[in-house]
């Protein structure tokens, strides 16, 4: 009888079949009688084995056939027990589950289920080492790994019958479906490599054999899960795959054959039954290795195409990845954010980057990338919620070898677990995605020449939006240095968290903004904030020492910013910019980064106001890089859709425009829409969708916000907000402060363009950020002219001067449209002036002067019309001046000077964009002594703080020039007193009353009482002239001193409050 074939007595392969030869059962049976075969010619030309007579045994007589018959294809009776796992009893042996011993009537009451699976590398070399086994186990039975049905892949006889005699395995999973080879009655496993499936439940299986040899799925049913459909039971059923490796053509058309023969399999005998489809797909995923591979003429085009199909067809089958699902909500796990990820690699569970036994099984060349080839797919609608999805098998353990100390890995493969919740959900418990205030996205397609990208990353390569390698290797040079001399040094008070013993104090040093989100170009500024237990004061005292210690390294303090928000630092480390700030948050430090995965409820976030919008940056940069569908497109999307913003002129948050945080919420929120919806995103597609969805938004109506994160969104919109772009993490939503009426207006008209150029026939992604169809400087008829000029004095004062303008700019756009609603206006941001070369010159005498701009569009109107525009426009632009010159903080009349006029498009379209920057900080402007001796609590204040501080003073008997102001007691009688905030926001909106003639009594927390001018007061608690609206003391008119509101003597001559009460 031959059981097997070999052809080298000495191979591995010949002694794993020997074997299985010596592990089958004994098989005994009485022969009654021979058959005699004949070979018969086929038609074909092959030839077929075929019975020809018998001899019997016992008498020894011939009966010969009439006609030679076929017997290969007689069907076999199947055994009682076929199909049936293999349960642990109390004898101590894997026995077959006898049928109705342990059925389990139906039901559908299972909660929920989690499933695993984890290929466990096998052994390919005889006698086959156990050293990895123990490992394994440690790593199934691990938190991480914990579940009710466990799938392993490359199963052999050695590892199946180690696994099965440990303890706790048998403890946690009653059911298997092969018992142990090495068990006398047990037969070995079909194969070398083998699925297996072990499981708290019980089940029935099947194997559903594929084209290739040894190649199958392996299917099972649970009879005691599922789900009622009327009367009939649909038991939940489970697919375990290992599907054929490799990125060659031949294995990628087997990988096709078998996906559609196992979905043909299921949808013919499993209709309308809830599915998962598990296992390692073995389909490579990562953008760069595809790439190389058809570079070297390793796989075809046709192939590809095939494999990049394979996911559109589980999607279209109904099947649901729970990784994807996992991610838009919950985001990835931390490791799975790659600085340096090409496209397919995000969640990768073949990692030879960070896997020694997955290097060691690749070897070298382009299949050294991450590849996401372990899935969990289900399909069921409503009947499948993912509530987590994770990875395990990270548990390693050190061993001496040759005298080296080395970290011995379970296996070449990640595990991947999913946990989800069984059942239909009650209508109002369902978490839809698509919620009352959302605005669904549909995808739109990119046509032509625009859906090829690497035209498009071409196109951003020519406008240096893609870095170079020797861009970024300096950059991340830089910050390590900036890193190093921060936290490294014996004597410092600083250490990590891996170095920190009992007494040191952990810091941390991260970056934000365009770096820390991989968007950055060669002109950003490297963000980076630290989170430490010490005082704001104490860290940048600290950190001021060892940087200008660390001179010589090339890094230089270029100056020290104050602001209500905090301090931060402007640094030049080795030629790049770099803001340094830091957040007071000990606990935070130490559970880093844990700390980013915990929820806002939990107390370890229970921070000031000013410490959580500081590490609001990184909580929403964290939660974004996590859970956006596919890491790398998304950056190589923001990339251009920021190239765009900045050419269009729509990029500049303190104007009103699109910001970098804006940009990634936009289009997080799209790629994660159309991902719930679609399996696959081209980056083309994606951009397309993106500007064509964003063309015809309506701001003033609709919020943008990502479904996933905000189940529900506790925002309360009012009429301030023209636009409202919601971030993730608290204390503040809304990222769109600055926003204005016609700054949004401005940015709805770029998007309405960019959409329809999108459309075009013929359109590249090259035309489509160059095309000009009239420049700013031509766009309109007028402009307001805003003219600065600085020379003399502190370089420091004059660049202080220009910042603050800049700043006010946005309150004349609010003005102009305020108070002259029908005439839009657009803010350019940039500077220009009317010549460079001169610019230059006057530069080198110490002498600047630039112009901004603001293009008027007059609706067509009679000419008494356009005379009364004219003058009220005047108007708002001579109080602006004011304004502007009437603070002596900022505005010196004897260095400064400012104008404001309206001028027609001739005198400015030969008008330059200023691209300097103003001078350069001397050594002198980086720091002054009262700098280094701010007040902690200035640093963490709040309103109430500020509040109480005023009070505690007055007790304390401190005195100034004006008395402190007090709580006013309620006279008795009284009726309700109108509040500050009323009265501020009727005369600035009451359009019977003019707010430029009012004035703001308040009190300073240090000169005691002092007045603004209502057009100037800050309301927003994010500006660095807020000020608390408890300081206020009254209002006041200019023209005749009136003071019509007053809080100690409760008069109110706007609304009539505070008088006795009905």
């Amino acid at each position: 009888m031959t059981i097997g074939q070999s052809e080298d007595m000495n191979a591995s392969w010949h002694r794993f079949l020997l074997q299985k030869a010596n592990w089958l059962p004994t098989v005994e049976w009485t022969v009654d009688e021979l058959h005699v075969l004949v070979r018969e010619r086929s038609p074909d030309g092959g030839s077929e084995m075929k019975a020809w007579a018998t001899i019997s045994l016992e008498d020894g007589s011939i009966r010969r056939l009439e006609t030679p018959k076929p017997f290969y294809d007689v069907p076999q009776p199947a055994a009682e027990d076929e199909g049936l796992p293999y349960s642990y009893n109390e004898s101590g042996l894997w026995k077959k589950v006898l049928v109705g011993n342990d059925a389990i009537p139906p039901s559908a009451e299972v909660a929920t289920l989690s499933v695993a699976s984890y290929n466990v590398l096998a052994e390919f070399f005889h006698p086959p080492s156990q050293k990895r086994y123990p490992l394994v186990i440690k790593n199934i039975l691990s938190d991480k790994a914990k579940t009710d049905v466990l799938v392993l892949e490359e199963v052999t006889d050695d590892f199946l019958s180690y696994l099965l005699k440990d303890e706790a395995i048998q403890a946690i999973f009653p059911f298997c479906s092969w018992g142990p080879p090495d068990q006398e009655d047990v037969e070995p496993l079909p194969s070398h490599n083998n699925i297996v499936i072990l499981s708290k439940h019980m089940f029935e299986w099947k194997s559903v054999p594929f084209n290739r040899e040894h190649k199958g799925a392996v299917v099972v049913t649970f009879s005691a899960i599922g789900q009622w459909d009327d009367a009939d039971f649909k038991p939940l059923v489970l697919a375990a795959l290992h599907l054929t490796h490799g990125l060659k053509d031949g294995s990628i058309t087997a990988k096709k054959s078998e996906i559609e023969s196992i979905l043909k399999h299921l949808s013919k005998n499993y209709p309308e039954h809830p599915m998962i489809l598990i296992g390692d797909f073995n389909i490579t995923t990562s953008s760069y290795t595809i790439t190389q591979a058809l570079e070297k003429n390793a796989v075809s085009t046709q192939a590809v195409a095939h494999l990049r199909s394979f996911d559109r067809t589980f999607h279209e089958d109904g099947f649901v990845d729970t990784w994807a699902v996992s991610q838009l909500e919950k985001g990835t796990e931390l490791s799975d954010v790659l600085e340096t990820a090409y496209e397919g690699e995000q969640g990768a569970t073949y990692d030879p980057t960070t896997n020694a036994l997955a290097a060691e099984v690749v070897g070298s060349g382009f299949n050294m990338r991450p590849q996401r080839y372990d899935r969990i797919l289900v399909k069921g609608e409503d009947y499948f919620k993912v509530m987590q999805f994770n990875k395990f098998g990270f548990l390693t353990e050190a061993l001496q070898e040759e005298g080296k100390v080395v970290n011995l890995l379970a296996s070449d493969h990640w595990g991947v677990r999913a946990i989800l919740r069984l059942g239909l959900q009650p209508e109002s418990q369902r978490a839809s995605v698509v919620g009352p205030h959302l605005v669904p996205v549909q995808l739109k397609n990119a046509q032509g020449s625009l859906a090829d990208t690497e035209s498009l990353l071409d196109t951003l390569r020519q406008l240096q939006s893609i870095p170079s390698e020797e861009e970024t290797e300096r950059r991340a040079s830089a910050f390590k240095l900036l890193q190093s001399v921060i936290l490294e040094t014996p004597s410092s008070s600083f250490s990590t968290p891996a170095d920190s013993g009992r007494s040191g104090s952990p810091l941390i040093v991260t970056s934000v903004g365009s770096y820390g989100l991989g968007v950055w170009n060669s002109s950003s500024d490297i963000d980076c904030l630290c989170i430490g237990p010490f005082s704001s004061s104490t860290f940048f005292s600290l950190a001021a020492q060892r940087l200008r210690k660390a001179s010589a390294k090339g890094i230089r303090i270029i100056r020290r910013v104050r602001a209500h928000t905090g301090t931060m630092l402007e640094l030049d480390v080795q030629g790049i910019k770099v803001d340094l700030q830091y957040a007071p948050a000990h606990a935070i430090a130490e559970n880093w980064p844990a700390a980013l995965g915990l929820p806002a409820s939990n107390p370890i976030w229970a921070l000031s106001a000013q410490t959580l919008n500081k590490l609001k940056a990184v909580r929403d940069l964290d939660y974004v890089r996590r859970s956006v569908p596919d890491i790398a497109n998304f950056r190589t999307a923001h990339r251009l859709i920021k190239e765009w913003a900045k050419i269009r002129g729509v990029y500049a948050a303190k104007y009103g425009y699109l910001s970098g945080i804006q940009i990634t919420i936009l289009l997080a929120r799209v790629y994660k829409l159309l991902a719930h919806e679609e399996a696959v995103v081209s980056v083309p597609d994606l951009l397309t969708t993106f500007f064509n969805h964003y063309a015809s938004f309506d701001w003033k109506k609709d919020l943008v916000f990502d479904p996933f994160f905000h189940k529900q969104l506790n925002y309360r919109r009012t009429d301030r907000d023209p636009v409202v772009i919601t971030g993730y993490f608290p204390p503040s939503l809304n990222t769109a402060n600055t926003a204005s009426v016609p700054s949004v207006r401005t940015i709805t008209e770029e998007f309405q363009r960019a959409d329809q150029l999108l459309q075009q026939e013929g359109m590249t992604w090259t035309q489509f950020l160059t095309t000009d169809d009239g420049s700013f400087l031509q766009s309109f008829r007028r402009y307001i002219k805003i003219d600065v000029q600085f020379w003399g004095g502190s370089l420091t004062k004059g660049r202080g001067f220009v910042g603050w303008l800049e700043s006010r700019c946005v309150s004349l756009i609010v003005d102009l449209n305020r108070r002259l609603p029908e005439l839009h206006v657009r803010f350019w941001p940039a500077r220009f002036v009317e010549d460079m070369a001169a610019a230059a010159e006057d530069e080198e005498q110490g002498s600047y002067q630039g112009y901004y701009l603001i293009g008027i569009d007059k609706p067509k109107a009679t000419v008494a019309d356009e005379k009364v525009m004219y003058d009220n426009l005047i108007t708002i632009l001579a109080r602006f001046c004011d304004q502007i010159r009437g603070d002596k903080k900022y505005f010196d009349e004897r260095t400064s000077l400012m104008t404001a006029t309206v001028v027609k498009a001739a005198e400015v379209k030969s008008f330059e964009v200023d691209d300097r920057e103003w001078g350069e900080y001397t050594a002198g402007d980086e720091e002054s002594d009262e700098e280094d001796e701010e007040d902690d609590g200035a640093q963490s204040s709040s309103i109430y703080e500020d509040y109480t501080a005023v009070h505690a003073s007055a007790k304390k008997g401190r005195t100034t020039n004006q008395p402190r102001s007090v709580v006013v007691t309620k006279p008795e009688g009284a009726g309700k007193f109108r509040t500050a905030a009323d009265v501020l926001h009727r005369l600035r909106w009451d359009p019977a009353l003019d707010s430029g003639d009012h004035v703001v009594g308040y009190e300073d927390r240090f000169a005691g009482a002092m007045e603004k001018g209502l057009d100037l007061w800050k309301s927003e608690q994010t500006d660095d002239e807020f000020i608390p609206q408890h300081r206020i003391l009254y209002f006041k008119r200019r023209s005749d001193g009136v003071v019509v509101w007053d809080r100690r003597s409760r008069t109110d001559l706007l609304f009539g409050s505070g008088g006795p009460s009905v």
